[in-house]
């Protein structure tokens, strides 16, 4: 067998195994419920789905060099989606975009809660 030949099949199953892996995604994303799910489409698959198209494109490009670009490119999509889908999670739990009897447990009502009664007192010193 040939290392090109090896080489392709790699690269073409990490290509096909990524694109469903997105496509996946983008499936999630019209078809769940509610906001929470949604993220959790969202960020999932698609982190999983763009590392193997990026190493499929390693591994066509054949040079050595475009893999620390990638890897780069990796890297920052690892590191920014989970901080952006928590940051829509908190917008959308603050707006009311959730189906609380989806939830298992609401751990950040308390947390909430504490923080209006807080600001609820701060108003009144205030007046």
């Amino acid at each position: 067998m040939n290392p090109e030949t090896v080489i392709d099949a790699v690269s073409a199953l990490f290509m096909v195994t990524g694109a469903l892996m997105s496509l996946g995604a983008a499936i999630g994303l019209l078809r769940f419920p509610d906001l929470m799910s949604r993220m959790h489409a969202a960020t999932k698959p698609q982190v999983l789905g763009l590392f193997l198209l990026l190493a499929a494109l390693g591994l066509q490009m054949r040079t050595w060099w475009v893999w620390p670009v990638l890897v780069v490119a990796w890297l920052f999509q690892l590191l920014t989606v989970p901080v952006s889908a928590h940051m829509v999670g908190r917008a959308g739990y603050r707006t009311k975009h959730l189906h609380p009897e989806l939830l298992t447990a609401d751990e950040l009502e308390a947390v909430v809660q504490q923080a209006a009664a807080k600001h609820g007192a701060d108003d009144g010193e205030a007046s």
